[in-house]
């Protein structure tokens, strides 16, 4: 039970972190969240004797996950950014392929010039 009570707690101080840390420099947020939490017997024992260093681990982590964030966006940013001109390219050698379009409905649907679409069908008959 005692075991809960500290999983509970701990989920309740980190989340007022981040609460904070949305409206407030993340050393401010969290140093309210440790003396707010102290105050209302939420890992107070835990949080009095080591103040200094859950502090530091709590802006370390906070800091990573933020981090690990900003990457995983750019990340899905980046490969978004590569992957849709793959895309169009891709829809105009199917549709190339099909001969169900003309050239100008190619252009119109992918947005592709003319000579790219020329460069296209040249290296699918090259394949």
């Amino acid at each position: 039970m005692e075991t809960c009570r500290t999983l509970h707690d701990y989920a309740e101080y980190t989340s007022r972190v981040r609460e904070y840390a949305a409206r407030m420099p993340l050393d401010e947020a969290v140093e309210r969240a440790i003396t707010e939490c102290i105050s209302e017997g939420i890992l107070a024992d835990f949080l009095r004797k080591n103040r200094a260093e859950a502090k530091k681990v709590s802006i370390y982590e906070y800091d990573e996950e933020r981090h690990m964030r900003q990457t995983r966006e750019e990340g899905v940013e980046e490969g978004y950014a590569n992957g849709l001109p793959q895309g169009i390219e891709q829809t105009a050698v199917n549709l190339i392929k099909t001969r169900l379009l003309t050239d100008e409905q190619i252009k119109e649907v992918t947005g592709l010039s003319q000579s790219q679409i020329d460069t296209l069908r040249k290296n699918e008959n090259t394949q």
